[in-house]
This record gives structure tokens, C-alpha cells and sequence, in this order.
């Protein structure tokens, strides 16, 4: 364990980058609070993290019920102090181009994506900027940032929300001491992903040209998060920061 950087929310924690990001920020120095729909995931990953030695409590929450978050975010005070970071990483996504996609999904989608994330950087930013310092990260995609992806309407108009809701917040609050990054992922090989694969019509020939094309991990991700929402990265601010494995790069 590193020095303590305080404490750090991670949405979505129970599973994949959330849960590698909440280990690796334990293993930096922050006390987590690991959020999750999924109460037992979010429980099995504070574990893992109390196992090691470092601090950690497991939340159940519905990131889109704003009441409920602001409860959490109240508890999380309780057990740890105010937030030093947030990491806004739960997602979902549905496969359809817009006119195959259902009104229903798009709301959906939208609202856990982007909505959430609006939801907590509203609960959150005030208890930081009460102390003049503060990080937030948003977990973003290649897909929101630099292209385009077939079939997946909803889920690339919700990521690029994410960068210019975080471009936004970076823009109004830099002068107060807080810092907003967007971290843009490529393909990493996760449940979500081969959930998504699974509506495919051959997920097994799907994962396959997507483990061509370099599949990245969820550590590899939770790293990237790791140095942004670090000491090191006090000069990043903003930004959407791009780890694909250089597949948008040609």
C-alpha cells in the first residue's frame, strides 16, 4: 500500500474495470467504496480489498436513482470522509443502429451512461470543492471519442456525452482545484463484452476479430484510471484519454 490519498467511489465495482480499478486505487493509497446494482459483487470486491489490507465498503445502488446515491454518497462520509475521487464507470449497452434501437433502451442506456454520471459529479463536486481539491474520472469509450461503432446507436451517443459532460466540468471547476479526465477504453475483454458479443450472430467469430485486433484487460484500464486520478497526473485535466492498444491509431 502507498500513502493515503483519501477516499475514492467506484461505480460499477463489482465486476470487470470497476472492480480491477478499485483494487489498484486500494493498492495506490485510497479507502474505497465500492458501488455496485449487484450488492453481493460490490460486497465480494470490498472483500478483496479488506483481504489485502487495505479499506473498503460495499454499497448496493441503483446509480440512476439520484436519492439513493446521495444517501451512499452520505454513508461513504461516514465510513471514510468526503470523496477525493470519483470514478463514474457503470455502464450498460444495447446492440441496434437508431432505427433498431427501442426507445425504451435508449432511455435506459442514456440514463445509466450519462445520466448517472451527471447525478453523481452533482452529489459529489460540492464536498470537494468544500476542500479546494478533488479528482473525477469517467469512464468514456473510443467509441464516444474517436469513432464510430456499427450497430451500437445509443451506447456511442451516451460515451460521447460522457467526454463533453467531463470537458465541461473540467472547464467550470479547474480554477477551484478539481480535475475531470475521461479515460476512452478500445475492446477489453470483460463480461460486459462478451455479453455483448453474445448478441451476435457468432460471438465465438466476434470475440475473435476483436482479440485481433488487441483486446485489452481490465487492469490494463484500471491502471490508466489509477494515474489519472493520481498525484502524478495533477497537470491532466479535461482530457480524453485514449487506451485502445493503438486501434484507432491507423
Amino acid at each position: 500500500m502507498s500513502g493515503d490519498l483519501g477516499t475514492a467511489i467506484v461505480t460499477g465495482a463489482g465486476s470487470g474495470i470497476g472492480h480491477a480499478t478499485a483494487l489498484r486505487l486500494s493498492r495506490d493509497g485510497y479507502r474505497i467504496a465500492a458501488l455496485d446494482l449487484d450488492g453481493e459483487a460490490a460486497e465480494r470486491t470490498a472483500e478483496a480489498i479488506r483481504s489485502a489490507g487495505g479499506q473498503a465498503s460495499a454499497h448496493a445502488v441503483d446509480v440512476c436513482d439520484a436519492t439513493a446515491m446521495a444517501a451512499v454518497v452520505e454513508q461513504v462520509c461516514d465510513a471514510h470522509g468526503a470523496p477525493h475521487a470519483l470514478i463514474n464507470n457503470a455502464g450498460i449497452g444495447v446492440a441496434g443502429t437508431v432505427i433498431d434501437t427501442d426507445p425504451a433502451d435508449w432511455d435506459r442506456v442514456l440514463a445509466v451512461n450519462l445520466t448517472a454520471v451527471y447525478h453523481a459529479c452533482r452529489i459529489v463536486l460540492p464536498l470537494m470543492l468544500a476542500r479546494n481539491a478533488g479528482v473525477i474520472v469517467n469512464v468514456g469509450s473510443i467509441s464516444g471519442e474517436v469513432v464510430g461503432v456499427r450497430e451500437r446507436a445509443v451506447y456511442c451517443a451516451s460515451k460521447a456525452g460522457v467526454v463533453g459532460l467531463t470537458r465541461s466540468i473540467a472547464a467550470d471547476f479547474a480554477d477551484c482545484g478539481i480535475r475531470a479526465n475521461a479515460i476512452c477504453p478500445g475492446p477489453v475483454r470483460t463480461p460486459w463484452v462478451e455479453k455483448m458479443a453474445a448478441t451476435t450472430p457468432d460471438p465465438a467469430a466476434t470475440l475473435r476479430a476483436l482479440e485481433q485486433r488487441k483486446m485489452g484487460t481490465a487492469e490494463d484500464i484500471a491502471a490508466g484510471i489509477a494515474f489519472l486520478a493520481s498525484p502524478a497526473a495533477a497537470y491532466v485535466n479535461g482530457a480524453a484519454f485514449v487506451m485502445d492498444g493503438g486501434l484507432t491509431a491507423a
